[in-house]
This record gives C-alpha cells, structure tokens and sequence, in this order.
C-alpha cells in the first residue's frame, strides 16, 4: 500500500487525493506519512523547508474527515513570510527575527485549513520577499530541481521547488512584485496572482506594499489553482480592498472553451534568445487555438515605475523592522540584515511621506491606464522572465556597497514584467508551456482584467490540455523509481 500511494503522489493533483480520502481509499494520515517521506528524499539537495510541523499534521491526519472539504486530508506547505502559522516560527528569511513564533494563523492559512488541508511545514523566501531568488544568509539558497546550480525563484522558492518536485501537489506563497509567477516559471509549474484585494490580507496587516502584495499557491495543475482560490477568496473583516468574486466557482471556469480571445502580446523591452522564443511559441499556440495575437506598446515609463515601487516597499520595511524591534524588545540592528535590505533602507527607507504618498497616486494612476487599455484586449501576453533562471549567487546582493539602482536594474532586466499587475491590481499567471534548450524551463506569462480571474482560468485549463506538463519531471524529484 504504501508503494501505491507513493504512485498516486506522483500522478495525481489535490483535488484527486482528497477525493481518494473522502472515498476511503487512502487515509490522511497515509498521506501525511508518503508526504514526510518524499520531503525528505529531496530536502537535502533543494534545501525548501524552513521548519517541520510534522507532529501537528500527523495530530490533524487522526481528526475525523469532513467530506464536503474541498482537500480533506492534502498535506501542503505554507511560505515563511507575513503569513503567520500558530506555533510556527515566522523568520521571513532574515536573521534579524530571531526565534518569534506566531500567536495565531493568518487568514489565507486558516481558510487552508478550512478547505482540509493538513500543515506539514513552512517554506523558504528571501529576506523580507525583496529578491526574485530564495537565498538569504539564514538559511541558504533553495535550489532549482531542474539544475541544484540554478535558483528555484523567490521570493515563494522553496513552494515551487516542492511542487516541481513532487513532493506536494500545491503549496501556499505570496506575490508583491512576481513572488509566485517568478518562482512558477523557474520550477516548470504553475502560478497564479489574484485580483488586488480577492485575498484575505488580515489580520496581522491591512495591506502589504501599498496593496501590491497578494497570497495564493503554486500547483501542478490549473484545476488544483482554480479550487484553492473558490476555497480561500473573499475579503476578511476590515479589508481596504475589495475584489469581485466570480458567481461561478473558478473551477468550472477550467471546464469552458475561452472562446475566441484578443491577446496583446507586449513589446519594447529587451528580451534574452530563450525569452523570445517563448514569446514566439507561446503566440503560436494561441493562434493555434483560435485566439488573435497583436502586439501591444503599454502606457509604462518602465524606469519611473519602478522607481515608484521602491518608494513603497522601502518605507514598508522600514515600519516593519520598527515593529519587529517592539516585539522583540530591542532595536534591529542593521548588521543583522541582507546587504540587499541595507542598500534598500539607506535610499527608501525613510522618505518623506510625500513622496511615499505620491508614489501611492503614480501607481493608482497607472492602474488606471493599463486598465483603459486593457479595453482593447482579453489578456496581455509576455514571457514570464527576460531569461532562463540564473545560477545561484547571480542575482544576490552581497555587497551593500551597490546602489539601489544597480540592484534594480539587476531584478527588473530579469523579471521586467511581473510587477507591473502587482501595481495594476490585475490578476496574472505563469503557465510551463515550454523549457530551454539548457533544459531549464520558462513560463508564459498572461494578465487579465481586474476581477476577470475566470478567463485568465480558462485560458490556462486549454493551454494545459493542448500542451500538458505533467508528465515534465525534474531531475531532482520524490518520485517512486
């Protein structure tokens, strides 16, 4: 029995284990043991998991099932940053936390919990979720299972690594700038970005960066995607943001043709061979479905904005390194912290709010541009990355001698397109359509409408079925031999 559990976790996605419990063909805490199992065959070489919460899940596994859950007894993982779960330790990658633990579950995590799932650990991230690569000087780099010499994405890194390598079909993350869709693209899975304000952010914050930052999962599957956010989305008690949810579950969304859509492929930034490869094919593919490709020039000043968003995240470090120090009853100090974050505090991190509140209107006000055109398309379309992942140590700041600016170009001529739908509010995903010649892969990336997650679902369900992944494996995986 135990083989052929092992056998359904390389095959199949949440919403299938749960239906496997709920019949009582396997129980959870089988489950919960296969999963422990498979996390440790690659935890070494990946490097993923930030703490072990394998006693509670097993406690969990023994409770009696509730089968109108969507994943009763579906062991997963939730990412160590700003998504507090009780009793665990919240680093959010940095040494300057030290051993807090937090008092209680974050909304999205008790609403997972809700759905079924069963908590077996916490993820890795960079520090503070400021880097498009999981390394930190607390605990190390987490690794690409495609290739341990390339980065597996940040900031949900160590989510997509587990995913990618079969050790969970979905993990938790969260996205302020890329933080799902980059680490998807890296690992070959998928990853999706709610409208701004259809997650729950509370209670520990109103907002995460000016309203750019948002939860939800890295999966295998489209459907598993699809059902997570039915499970999980609506807005929590005092929300400043408030995202229309479809009237339909977004699961059924997955089981309609998207019909004929206008898709605005972007232009006018400098792409690597391999990225405009995936532009091509994946503009081919489309059309091979029926759907009108046109290019599109959007209304971005690409220096500017990103200028902009480190007038946001900068001041939010900051407050948040001034609450951490209240907590703890000490002042953090900023030798505790990656040089990254230094360089990012001496420019940002304590602008006047001025010109933190401008930067706030400048970002509206693109919100607002990109959504006149999006008029004229369905989705817009890009590469997900400007580059295959780069190796591990290429896009860390070690030296806080760097200039912010050096940093940014360094991130953004990397991943020059996700943040702009953090800033937009615009839900978007990272689909693993195709993979370099290095056998690395590198996802498509489309953005929707604001509240229009059902077609970007539509799309993807076909996309998954004309051109499936799941069978693509890395090297790296917990797979049965």
């Amino acid at each position: 029995m135990k083989s052929e559990i092992h056998q359904l976790l390389d095959t199949h996605d949440g919403l299938s284990l749960a239906q496997l419990v709920m019949s009582g063909e396997i129980t959870s805490t089988e489950l919960v043991e296969a999963v422990i199992e498979r996390l440790e065959r690659v935890e070494p070489s990946l490097n993923a998991v930030v703490e072990r919460l394998y006693d509670e899940a097993r406690a969990a596994s023994l409770e009696p099932i509730d089968k109108n859950l969507p994943f009763a007894g579906v062991p997963t993982l939730v990412k160590d940053l700003f998504s507090p779960v009780s009793g665990a330790l919240m680093t959010q990658g940095s040494r300057a936390t030290g051993e807090v633990r937090a008092e209680f579950d974050t909304e999205a995590v008790a609403r997972l919990r809700q759905a079924g799932c069963l908590l077996l650990g916490t993820s890795t991230s960079p520090e503070f979720g400021t880097s498009y690569t999981t390394e930190s000087t607390r605990h190390g780099a987490t690794c690409n299972p495609w290739n341990l010499e390339h980065s597996a994405g940040g900031s949900s890194g160590g989510a997509a690594a587990l995913v990618a390598a079969r050790v969970v079909p979905f993990a938790h993350g969260n996205d302020g700038g890329g933080s799902l869709r980059v680490p998807a693209s890296c690992c070959g899975v998928f990853g999706f970005k709610p409208s701004r304000g259809l997650m729950p952010s509370g209670p520990m914050v109103g907002e995460g960066w000016g309203g750019m930052g948002t939860s939800h999962a890295i999966t295998r599957t489209v459907r598993d995607s699809a059902a997570l956010l039915d499970a999980t989305a609506g807005t929590d008690l005092g929300a400043p943001y408030a995202a229309p949810i479809s009237p339909s579950p977004y699961r059924e969304a997955t089981e309609r043709n998207p019909g004929t859509l206008r898709i605005g492929l972007i232009d006018g930034l400098s792409l690597a061979p391999e990225a405009e490869a995936v532009a091509r094919q994946t503009a081919s593919l489309c059309e091979s479905l029926g759907h009108r490709i046109e290019p599109v020039m959007l209304p971005v000043d690409w220096e500017a904005f990103y200028q902009r968003c480190f007038d946001i995240i900068g001041p939010s470090t900051r407050e948040f390194l001034d609450m951490l120090g209240d907590m703890r009853g000490t002042p953090v100090d900023e030798q505790e912290l990656e040089p990254r974050t230094r360089v990012m505090l001496r420019e940002r991190g304590r602008i006047d709010a001025t010109r933190y509140v401008a930067a706030i209107n400048d970002i509206h006000a693109l919100g607002r541009r990109v959504a006149a055109t999006m008029q004229q398309y369905d989705l817009l379309l890009s590469p997900t990355l400007a580059r295959q992942p780069p190796r591990i140590g290429e896009l860390d700041a070690f030296d806080d001698r760097l200039s912010l600016a050096e940093i940014i170009d360094d991130f953004h001529g990397y991943c020059p397109f996700t943040a702009l739908f953090n800033a937009t509010g615009q839900p978007a995903m990272s689909v693993p359509l195709f993979w370099t010649k290095d056998g690395l892969p590198l996802g498509s990336h489309f953005a929707g409408r604001f509240g229009e997650e059902s077609r970007l679902f539509s799309l993807a369900a076909q996309l998954e079925r004309a051109q499936p992944w799941a069978k693509r494996v890395p090297g790296i995986n917990a797979c049965q031999d």
